[in-house]
């Protein structure tokens, strides 16, 4: 029997999809990938 996810499970599932998506564009056209680190906004590239 398959548990039913709960609304944070969805959330959480949705947020991670998106991340991959996006990573893989930035990736694929070459751009960095902004995060935020240590109280800053810092360009990584995408690996």
């Amino acid at each position: 029997m398959k548990k039913r996810m709960t609304i944070q499970d969805k959330a959480e599932l949705a947020m991670k999809k998106a991340v991959k998506k996006v990573v893989a564009q930035h990736k694929k056209d070459g751009r960095p990938l902004a995060v935020w680190e240590n109280g800053k906004v810092r360009k990584v590239a995408a690996k």
